[in-house]
């Protein structure tokens, strides 16, 4: 049998066109094109007339722009890293963690440190109470860093550290701990996060101001440059930024962005770009959207290319972008979470199609509590899964060639690149993120998607579709903070009763002196200090009298969630309810001569705010006066606030498992000064098995992950009028 090959032409696509109108909704072909976040048109069907034009499609991997991978072989010689992206309260569990992660498959170690240690503070600081070791690994001395690192051989396994604000104690507390384990630095292996630029547009773990932060970062990447060539001197992240709303292309051009930035920083220290570039590495989140995850990773490599060349690098390793990636966190749902684990499966294989030179997948538990050991070892065997069992491996960029493939990671380059010159025309990102514009363009991309799953625009199963009737409890685990603070001070006394305290503080006054004089690498300052037993907060401390604390400020968009509402598309319930709700506000406030008042505070060192964020924009659509207080307050501070500004509500933001401690203090405080009237809610990552205890400390309406805004407002709403009668 014969047959005729087919060629492609324009009457062929002409006769598909009539085929399709047949099946489309109304008769319309484009009613089947989908708009992404991003603002790009993906269309039902693509031709080779797509790709003709496109100058990169017929690249090679390893070779410039890099777009099919920065190496020649990718996977078909080396898997991608597995990585378990860990902290547990003390020291000696991580490292227990770690130590069985590593014997099970795992291939480098990932360490997720406690909000105070991030902050800077030493756990013995009245300000992180309810903090210590509940969001990851409490590190206040180069003593807890050796527990960490007990029995992990320093000069063969890679570690990533996750850390931003107190970089400079943390990164000298590994580099001692790995010598007084008989590892020099030219053998250490591994990343540390060190961007702080993304730190001041989401995720806020920040200390310093941007300008001596940017210091910092430049004698971090002059040090590592010089001492420790195996070591990355900066992931450069926009997993953070995905994680606070921002879609792909935002979270592509503002990672790429700061990296430019970082690149010009390390050139005005008078370094040459070929000595340090080749040790800069991303991090990117990796969500559900499949097909723009393979898309915004492809085009990465080839935008960064073309950033490096901006700057004359020669060296080919200067020009190839390499990435860890992580599944996200957000896209975990509370409800139905077992439909986490096809969730993680599904983000990890956009990950190696997009060609990570890393991975780390969460658990199914992290939208409810920190993950248990069970299900951190289903994260962990699905990478075993992909890695071992479906051959993806053998095949070099399987989607190389790809009619929508290649055209859609075009159209990300094009719309991210757009991006990137428009925070070039502000003067780079240090002056966009200190305009607040790039914080403010995540946020409103945050609230528009929030508003799209609440309307039911965008479908999450078993939460606004195909829900369960009944939810079974999954077990959690659960951080005893007060036990964990108090083995954390005792450590601290005796650290600081054994060591030389004259030769600390001198040490410690060097920092200080370098500060104000710009004069001597601060890092190997840092490095001296923690020799000596000098603490993270100590060093943190000698740097703030010169540097001075960042505070941010609290602007938040207004509009974007209630467009989602008011754009004409919304049909039935969810039009009805929006509008019915607005409705009983406006006469709330004809009743009592002013709108409902609430105030949406973050307590603690918790500074993740796209929930808090979000919430206060949809609030205010609806008609509520809404106060947002300062990020890092303590519940007296809080108390005292909402006194002033006489709201009606407190609403407290929780996503690091501090709400046991501080939702009962604020609570507390405000009974104390005199103002049980003002009533108490809670949303955010709260295990159900907490929620009797909240409600018996005085809380009036707990709203887990998922639940839709205009539900939780209406409820708000109701405790308001019975408080006020």
């Amino acid at each position: 049998m014969t047959s005729k090959s087919f060629e492609f032409n324009a009457s062929n696509l002409e006769a598909w066109q009539k085929a399709a109108v047949k099946s489309a909704p109304g008769g319309d072909v484009n009613a089947l094109n989908w708009k992404t976040p991003d603002g790009i048109v993906v269309k039902p069907l693509y031709t080779a007339e797509d790709t003709a034009n496109l100058p990169y499609a017929n690249t090679l991997p390893g070779f410039e722009p890099f777009l099919r991978g920065p190496q020649a072989t990718m996977y078909a010689v080396r898997p991608w890293t597995i990585r378990q992206y860990a902290g547990f309260s003390t020291a000696e569990e991580s490292n227990a963690f770690y130590r069985k992660a590593l014997a099970a498959g795992g291939q480098g170690v990932s360490v997720a440190f406690d909000l105070a240690t991030h902050r800077g503070y030493d756990s013995d600081h009245p300000r992180v109470e309810g903090d210590v070791g509940k969001a990851g690994v409490a590190i206040d001395s180069v003593e807890d860093m050796k527990i960490l690192f007990n029995e992990i051989p320093l000069d063969k396994v890679s570690v990533s550290m996750t850390m931003n604000g107190a970089v400079l104690p943390v990164l000298a507390g590994y580099v001692v701990a790995a010598e007084e384990q008989g590892v020099s630095q030219d053998k250490l292996s591994g990343t540390i996060q060190n961007d702080i630029l993304k730190e001041f547009m989401v995720r806020n773990t920040y200390i310093y101001p941007p300008e001596p932060s940017m210091k910092i970062i430049g004698d971090i990447i002059e040090y590592t440059a010089k001492n420790m060539p195996k070591f990355n001197s900066i992931s450069i992240s926009g997993y953070h930024m995905q994680e606070a709303g921002a879609n792909q292309a935002l979270e592509m051009a503002f990672t790429l962005a700061d990296g430019k930035e970082y690149v010009k920083t390390a050139i005005a220290k008078g370094m040459d770009v070929d000595d340090f570039a080749g040790r800069l590495s991303f991090f990117w989140a990796v969500g559900m959207n499949f097909y723009l995850e393979i898309a915004k990773m492809r085009a990465a490599r080839l935008l960064w290319c073309r950033i490096m060349k901006g700057f004359d690098a020669k060296n080919p390793k200067s020009l190839m972008l390499r990435t860890h990636s992580q599944t996200s966190g957000w896209s975990l749902t509370e409800q139905d979470p077992y439909n986490n684990v096809v969730r993680t499966t599904i983000e990890a294989m956009a990950a190696v199609f997009g060609g990570t030179q890393s991975l780390h997948t969460n658990s199914l538990d992290e939208a409810i509590a920190l993950p248990t050991e069970f299900s951190s070892r289903i994260a962990r065997n699905t990478q075993l899964i992909i890695q071992e069992e479906t051959h993806i491996t053998n095949v070099i960029d399987p989607w190389a060639g790809s009619y929508m493939m290649e055209s859609l990671t075009q159209e990300m380059a094009d719309k991210a690149w757009a991006i990137i010159e428009e925070v070039e025309a502000m003067g780079g990102m240090t002056k966009a993120v200190d305009s607040g514009w790039a914080k403010l363009k995540i946020e409103a991309a945050a609230a528009e998607k929030q508003a799209r799953i609440d309307s039911g625009k965008d479908v999450i199963v078993g939460v606004n579709k195909y829900k369960l009737a009944k939810e079974d409890p999954v077990d959690s685990l659960s951080i005893d903070n007060v036990k964990v603070r108090d083995g954390q001070i005792e450590r601290l006394k005796h650290i600081r009763a054994t060591r030389d305290s004259a030769k600390v503080q001198a040490a410690l006054d060097a920092l200080t002196a370098s500060a104000e004089s710009g004069q001597g690498n601060l890092l190997d300052l840092s490095i001296q200090a923690v020799r000596l037993r000098a603490t993270v907060g100590e060093v943190s401390d000698a740097l703030e009298k010169v540097f001075g604390r960042h505070r941010a400020d609290t602007q938040k968009v207004t509009g974007v969630y209630a467009a989602a509402y008011d754009d004409g598309e919304n049909v039935g319930d969810t039009m009805e309810y929006w509008n019915q709700l607005k409705a009983d506000i406006a006469a709330f406030a004809d009743a009592q001569g002013r709108r409902p008042r609430v105030m949406i505070s973050k307590l603690g060192q918790d500074g993740h705010d796209r929930g808090a964020k979000v919430v206060a924009t949809a609030f205010a659509d609806l008609g509520f006066d809404v106060d947002m207080g300062p990020l890092f307050q303590t519940p007296e501070e809080c108390a005292r606030q909402a006194i002033e500004n006489d709201v009606h509500a407190v609403g407290v933001s929780t996503l690091a498992a501090g709400h046991k401690t501080l939702v009962p203090a604020i609570i507390a405080e405000l009974k104390k000064q005199g103002a049980d009237d003002i009533i108490v809610f809670v949303g955010g990552v709260i295990p159900r098995q907490d929620y009797d205890m909240l409600y018996e400390a005085g809380v009036k309406g707990i709203y887990g992950p998922g639940t839709p805004i205009p539900v939780s407002a209406k409820d708000v709403l109701e405790h308001i009028k019975k408080a006020v009668g």
